[in-house]
């Protein structure tokens, strides 16, 4: 039974779709920033994103999980070149950053057939954290009334009895 996609489809098969999405992962990285059409710069994103996140760890395995997502086992001699920019120029530059390691901006429509473009592009300006406004002091909250303790002596217990002959003797001497 057919099931539907997430996200925008691309046209073509599954497989042709992923195969693009390595091809436009692998050109941005090695170029820095792509003019694409908007669909395919908001399909690719999140895929730039984790494969950018894993080259930060830096370690044997997140290596070999990008080479994994970007080239395909049929590939005989992967460009290794993309993984080597990728760990030793894209990743240490993107060190302070937490996410967001890519920006899509639209430029208008392709002349030929109207598409949407759009030019995605991973971001190298450098982390500026924003400059904390000094909040207003709360205003203090006001005091817990006090509460003063006064000590209760207790009661003398009276039997129930005791209460029943008094009540009896009310009643006569009425």
């Amino acid at each position: 039974m057919p099931k539907p996609t997430k996200g925008a489809r691309l046209g073509g098969s599954a497989t042709h779709e992923r195969m693009m999405l390595r091809n436009l992962t692998g050109q941005l990285i090695e170029h820095g920033r792509i003019t694409t059409t908007e669909t395919k710069a908001r399909r690719v994103q999140p895929l730039a994103e984790k494969v950018i996140t894993k080259a930060k760890r830096g370690d044997l395995h997140s290596r070999r999980l990008v080479f994994a997502t970007l080239f395909d086992k049929k590939n005989s001699a992967p460009e290794d070149r993309l993984v080597k920019k990728l760990f030793d120029e894209v990743a240490p530059a993107l060190a302070d950053r937490e996410g967001g390691y890519t920006r899509i901006t639209k430029i208008g429509p392709r002349k030929g057939d109207n598409a949407p473009m759009a030019v995605i592009e991973i971001i190298t300006e450098p982390v500026t954290p924003k400059a904390k406004t000094a909040k207003p002091a709360k205003a203090e909250k006001k005091a817990e009334p006090v509460v003063e303790t006064v000590e209760v002596e207790e009661a003398p217990v009276v039997e129930a009895a005791e209460v029943a002959e008094d009540a009896a003797e009310a009643e006569a001497a009425k």
